[in-house]
């Protein structure tokens, strides 16, 4: 049984790509005792693992993807929208060996990889919020490269006083008046981890987690609070005490997912008027609508928890997590699934590589530039998403085969923008400002339709109120499918040879040339309207932007 290739399913509006078939029964092999060297390269332990696991299950994987598909997968992952004509076409007419090496490092290099990584993390961080000065943050963090942990602890440390970084206590403020989605939130996007369910009593399907964990965890929260100037505080005292399921009551400790503890300095003796007193104060300025601050207490619970997280034999779970994800993000799936079940009874597909990813990760300062790099140099992921073999189609978690990835909404808003302007109008140096100031307008003007996009979970399907908005909203008709100059309906009607017309409108909209039958049917459908071509062609743009070929990364 074979999955359609997406691009069988051409100018068809709104239909989702076939669904990827799967083999049940597979377990997650060991293949190695020991991790390779840490001076491999990532793209070659990538492709050591995902090989050996291949021989082992005796599978021969999908070969590699065109380089016209290459070049629009890349382009997608590393700078949030598809190629231009001309840098599609310069890449696939390349001839050097490293030519792959150096396209990815112009991605990198170029204004839109800061965009797509803020993008990516602004989605992963605060899906449910839209702060313009919190991805102002994030995006300034990525032109900058910070560390991931560097990340972690401004969103967690920094001062309200701190002008410049305080946009990252958002993540805290979004989540303060209701701490278990503050610790819930914290435990899964930053560990991996889903910890809720131990909440009433100790996870019943998986044995590492007990109530002990999650109040532990909830305790390094219990005393953040939101004072009335909106500023982020914490109460130098507070214990967090809970029932287990025998009805004993238990005060919490302050304990990580490792079960290691925390333990509070005593506090300083205080008569009645002193405990009066410090009470007062502390309510005074929790009510002052004007004011700095809060000190930070001396013991400050998030503080211990950053530390502790961080520390090198307890920050598995924190650089495993991230690793994880962004695997995900590029391959289709994550090592370990789903991505907030790290635990014993879940073990990885690939139990070594995550390990050497996390270890490589921590070794080299959490850069995540370093870490999408490595993984999108390696054959695996620029294996084509076609499977033409004889077999069943392996299982997703083998990395056989290149997984179709539902565009976000920010991806797919600007890959309609890109795929409805004239190329040509578009500077050709990612590098140069002019192409700096054009991504930072397009990044702006895609907002308004990303609003309508839904953000795709596991079995996305096309919902009613997008096919709604493509069908009948004025936006659509008024800037993608306008014949300005710079727009591709514009440009379209200034070539007389047909071929010429086809050949420009597919390089633009699906990178790559278009294949005999599209070029009859579509010619077939514009010779049935000569009487009208311009909007015969509007029409047929219109069905090339909505279609799942343009929708879904393949």
């Amino acid at each position: 049984m074979h999955v359609r290739n997406p691009h069988r399913r051409r100018l068809t509006s709104f239909v989702l790509l076939a669904g990827m078939i799967t083999v049940s029964g597979l377990s997650a092999v060991s293949i190695a005792g020991e991790l390779l060297p840490p001076e491999k390269t990532i793209e070659e332990v990538v492709d050591h693992y995902i090989q050996a696991r291949h021989a082992t299950e005796k599978v021969t994987p999908a070969p590699q993807s065109t380089d016209a598909n290459l070049i629009r997968r890349l382009s997608l992952d590393l700078a949030g929208r598809i190629p231009t004509v001309t840098e599609a076409q310069a890449y696939v007419a390349a001839t050097e060996p490293d030519k792959r090496a150096r396209a990815v490092e112009r991605l990198l290099a170029s204004p839109d990889s800061a965009y797509q990584q803020r993008n990516e993390l602004d989605t992963l961080l605060m899906p449910k919020t839209n702060d313009g000065a919190w991805r102002e943050y994030l995006l300034k963090a990525c032109q900058e490269n910070r560390p991931w942990d560097q990340l972690f602890r401004e969103m967690m440390l920094t001062s309200d006083a701190d002008e410049g970084k305080k946009a990252a206590l958002m993540f805290l403020k979004s989540r303060a008046r209701d701490l278990d989605e503050l610790t819930n939130d914290t435990c899964k996007i930053f560990f991996g981890v889903s910890i809720n369910c131990a909440k009433c009593h100790d996870h019943p399907l998986v044995l590492d987690w007990h109530q002990d964990h999650y109040f532990g965890f909830y305790s390094f929260f219990q005393r953040t609070y939101m004072n009335k100037r909106n500023q982020l505080s914490e109460r130098t005292e507070g214990l967090v005490k809970f029932k287990t399921t025998e009805g004993v009551e238990k005060s919490a400790k302050f304990m990580f997912l490792t079960g290691s503890v925390i333990d509070e300095p005593p506090a300083p003796t205080l008569n009645d008027d002193e405990k009066k007193a410090i009470e007062k104060a502390r309510k005074e300025d929790e009510d002052k609508k004007e004011g700095p601050p809060p000190p930070v207490p001396a013991f400050s619970p998030r503080t211990r928890l950053v530390e502790l997280a961080l520390k090198s034999e307890e920050n598995r779970f924190f650089s495993r997590s991230i690793v994880n994800r962004v695997w995900a993000r590029l391959m289709g799936r994550g090592l370990v699934m789903p991505l907030d079940q790290m635990h014993s009874e879940n073990p990885a597909s690939h139990p070594e590589l995550l390990d050497w990813l996390s270890r490589d990760l921590v070794t080299h300062g959490y850069d995540l530039k370093r870490l999408l790099r490595g993984i999108v140099l390696s054959q695996a992921y620029s294996r084509s998403s076609t499977w033409n073999g004889p077999e069943t189609q392996p299982h997703d978690q083998l990395f056989a085969v290149g997984l179709t990835r539902t565009l976000t909404p920010r991806q797919y808003s600007l890959a309609l923008l890109f795929a409805s302007r004239n190329s040509k109008s578009l500077p050709e140096d990612v590098l140069s400002p002019d192409w700096a100031n054009r991504r930072k307008d397009l990044e702006n003007h895609s907002q308004h339709l990303a609003n309508q996009l839904e953000v795709p979970s596991d079995n996305f399907q096309v919902g009613v109120s997008e096919a709604l908005f493509f069908a009948n909203n004025q936006h659509v008709q008024n800037d993608l499918l306008s014949e300005g100059g710079d727009r591709l309906a514009g440009v379209l009607k200034t070539i007389p040879d047909r071929n010429e017309q086809l050949k420009l409108a597919f390089w633009t909209v699906y990178t790559r040339d278009p294949e005999a039958e599209e070029v009859a049917a579509i010619s077939q459908f514009l010779d049935a309207r000569a009487d009208r071509l311009n909007v015969a062609w509007q029409q047929v743009i219109w069905s090339m932007l909505t279609s799942s070929e343009l929708r879904f990364n393949h």
